[in-house]
């Protein structure tokens, strides 16, 4: 399961935890405008907009987990298990894409949320798998801009596309859902909770942060939903790009989850393999491992954006320690 969240202050800020119990050796990549972009069922575009974010790179293809391109229009895909569902490819008028290919296809046209929607309402995102070794995989994705976010879900009923008013998502249930349980945690506060318990009885406030009380600390996509969302839109930083960035990863840091708190059994254990965060505007990859809990940095303006060949940074994972006295 994964988290995704978006942030603002002078700059605008996107990026996502990785939730899962195994790696598949993903490394930030960034692919350049005229490495050409094969699809199954439509041409290859074989110049587009350039990109970076982090990516399985398999028989020569980006498998994007999440990615922003040149212009500062970000996307991930979450896992949506029980309620992601993909047809098969019909030929019509409407594009046939399948989910392993999505971002690349609207990060590599699109430069916001204007033209992502120009092209969604032609899409269908069918049953192709990469592979037989690698199947669909069933997802719903957030795709923001310097405006805003939207989400996109593919189920059996079609493509929905949701306003995204707080910026933040999970997984499961569908997003329409998410947005109404926070209707539930109205009366939270970031400031000192009010005694309204009953007329006459005097509570004593005796902590701070007891505003925050029923704010859910499972690990479930439902609570971190509404725990991010809290944090997200109740966060406060100075602008510049370190106490950005900081807080950015304190955000996500509020819903990651640690070895041995979601057993999967037989030995397994989900855990937030990586947390990125990308500046939209200046398109630089910021990320921290599971491992290492040092930021590491790729500026994909320092790749030659004309090339033709993919660049792909293999991540940091041994924990960086900085000795004080030694």
């Amino acid at each position: 399961m994964c988290t995704c969240a978006t942030y603002q202050t002078k700059n605008h800020y996107f990026g996502r935890n990785l939730d899962l119990e195994f790696s598949y050796q993903e490394s930030v990549t960034v692919t350049p405008r005229k490495f050409p972009l094969p699809f199954r069922r439509k041409e290859t575009l074989a110049e587009h907009f350039a990109m970076i974010g982090m990516a399985f790179v398999c028989g020569g293809f980006p498998l994007y987990y999440d990615a922003v391109n040149e212009h500062g229009l970000a996307m991930a895909g979450l896992n949506f298990p029980g309620n992601g569902y993909f047809p098969e490819p019909v030929d019509d008028d409407r594009d046939n894409i399948s989910p392993f290919e999505f971002i690349p296809w609207i990060l590599g046209q699109c430069r916001n949320l204007t033209e992502t929607r120009a092209l969604l309402e032609k899409i269908r995102l069918v049953n192709i798998p990469f592979s037989a070794e690698l199947p669909i995989t069933p997802l719903h994705w957030m795709i923001s801009d310097l405006t805003g976010s939207i989400v996109v879900e593919s189920v059996r009923d079609g493509i929905h596309i949701y306003d995204n008013p707080v910026g933040v998502m999970t997984n499961n249930p569908t997003f329409d859902k998410q947005l109404f349980r926070l209707n539930d945690y109205r009366s939270v506060s970031a400031g000192p909770s009010a005694n309204t318990f009953a007329r006459g009885l005097d509570l004593d406030p005796y902590s701070r942060g007891m505003g925050g009380i029923g704010l859910p600390g499972d690990l479930s996509s439902g609570s971190r939903f509404v725990k991010v969302a809290f944090t997200r839109m109740n966060s406060v930083s100075a602008d510049d790009e370190d106490s950005s960035v900081s807080q950015f990863f304190h955000i996500l840091g509020s819903v990651e989850q640690q070895r041995g708190c979601c057993d999967l059994g037989d030995g397994k254990y989900e855990i937030t393999i990586y947390s990125s965060c990308c500046n939209l505007e200046q398109g630089i990859y910021y990320y921290r491992t599971y491992d290492n809990s040092q930021i590491s940095a790729v500026d994909m303006h320092r790749e030659d954006l004309d090339g033709t060949g993919l660049v792909s940074y293999p991540l940091e994972t041994k924990q960086q320690i900085h000795w004080v006295n030694r």
